[in-house]
């Protein structure tokens, strides 16, 4: 396997970095479809805050972890490593799981667990691509992101069948929930398991010193934005608008409960996106590299549009619609997900890549926390209102990338890239 790989100009280091995502995402997905089901259990008897106390969770662990993003990529930009932090940041977001065995004594341990997580994820993330992009050479990058993306939502896929076994074995059948809080914790402590088997494989990665030792002699990391090409600035406004109204996919699964479903339901629609995102990631991240990144993109926006609107609009007599969206979505996220870190590296400039990636995914982060404390909001008045909204901001951004991103041709694009 590994041979065929290496033909295709997939490197050691993306394989490896791809099984420490497998089993990572094992870990968290068995987790992650539980969490709205937990809090509101904790929250029984204060149903009303439970819109807002899941979207101050979301909204703090995503987007106040997103802030380290950008200096944990310029720190491994000016050590000129990445083994290090990726193993710190992977090792932190096993621990954080730790903390959820505590959460049945209040919603805050979520909170802290998920920060916590995020934390580590705001550590790894941009060492982690700016190692993928640096093992391949760019006529491959698409295909490398979708790689690792693909064993990304792979792990997450069986995560999701053990959470779904699980939880069937601990459902209680008149409220469609677990039984109690302890048979979450029986989930949460096999989580461990996976987590611990992440870590393990990234002390195999091997430093790409030569690549970047070249890099580094024709320009320093930067951190001054206004020292990006503009089409990266343009990218990161329209990620920014986009963000906003892409609020946690916790808010998915509380839809898909409100309208009806059981948990076991829920977790199975939640396992077929999965499926689909990750048996498509490595088709259009290889797509991106023959016909653009912009094109994959811009695809992917629309069909994010066309998913929302359609959460906000579903009622109860058509909620069987909800077994084809959430597979739509799951495309959506194989277009996107490693598309958009192969289209940021392209235009990066030499010796500030994960510095780079680091910004993108703090913009990102940045949008999350307004997102989903606005998602929490008006889930409270309209279970619909979230999903109009993100709809609505996705069409904005098709509009931004469309009219305002202009790409050269790839080779050009690569030979003009910030000197």
């Amino acid at each position: 396997m590994f041979r065929y790989l290496k033909e295709k100009g997939i490197s050691r280091n993306v394989l490896l970095t791809g099984f420490t995502s497998f089993f990572t995402d094992i870990s968290s997905e068995m987790v992650y479809p539980l969490l709205q089901a937990f809090v509101s259990l904790i929250l029984a008897a204060r149903k009303a805050l439970l819109g807002p106390v899941l979207g101050l969770i979301e909204g703090v662990a995503e987007s106040t972890a997103s802030l380290i993003r950008v200096f944990a990529g310029y720190y491994s930009d000016r050590i000129e490593k990445r083994k290090a932090p990726v193993i710190a940041g992977y090792s932190s977001s096993a621990l954080a799981k730790v903390l959820l065995l505590l959460a049945s004594t209040g919603w805050y341990f979520v909170l802290l667990s998920r920060f916590l997580d995020r934390v580590g994820k705001g550590i790894r993330t941009a060492p982690r691509d700016a190692l993928i992009s640096e093992s391949v050479g760019p006529e491959v990058q698409g295909r490398a992101f979708g790689l690792q993306r693909a064993m990304d939502f792979a792990g997450a896929t069986l995560g999701s069948v053990a959470a779904f076994f699980l939880v069937r074995r601990f459902l209680d059948p008149r409220t469609g929930n677990l039984m109690n809080l302890s048979a979450f914790s029986t989930v949460f402590l096999a989580s461990l398991i996976p987590a611990a088997l992440g870590v393990f494989f990234l002390f195999f990665l091997r430093e790409n010193r030569r690549k970047r030792a070249a890099a580094a002699g024709r320009l320093s990391p930067s951190l001054d934005f206004r020292r990006y090409p503009r089409n990266l600035q343009i990218f990161f406004l329209a990620q920014f608008i986009f963000t906003l109204g892409n609020s946690s996919n916790q808010f998915l699964l509380l839809r898909s409960m409100d309208l009806g479903f059981a948990l076991t339901a829920v977790i199975l629609m939640y396992l077929v996106f999965n499926l689909f995102s990750s048996l498509l990631s490595t088709l259009f991240g290889s797509l991106s590299d023959r016909i653009g990144r912009k094109k994959v993109l811009m695809l992917g926006y629309g069909l994010y549009a066309l998913v929302y609107l359609a959460f906000g609009f579903i009622s109860r007599g058509t909620g069987w619609l909800l077994w084809v969206f959430w597979p739509v979505y799951g495309i959506y996220y194989a277009m996107t997900e490693g598309v958009e870190k192969a289209f940021v590296s392209d235009i990066a400039p030499e010796g500030s890549r994960a510095t780079v990636l680091g910004f993108y995914h703090t913009i990102v982060g940045i949008g999350l926390l307004p997102a989903s404390i606005l998602a929490g909001v008006l889930f409270s008045l309209l279970p619909s209102a979230p999903f109009i909204f993100g709809g609505g901001t996705a069409a904005v951004t098709l509009l931004v990338l469309g009219v305002m991103v202009r790409l050269k041709p790839p080779t050009v694009q690569a030979a003009s890239k910030l000197q």
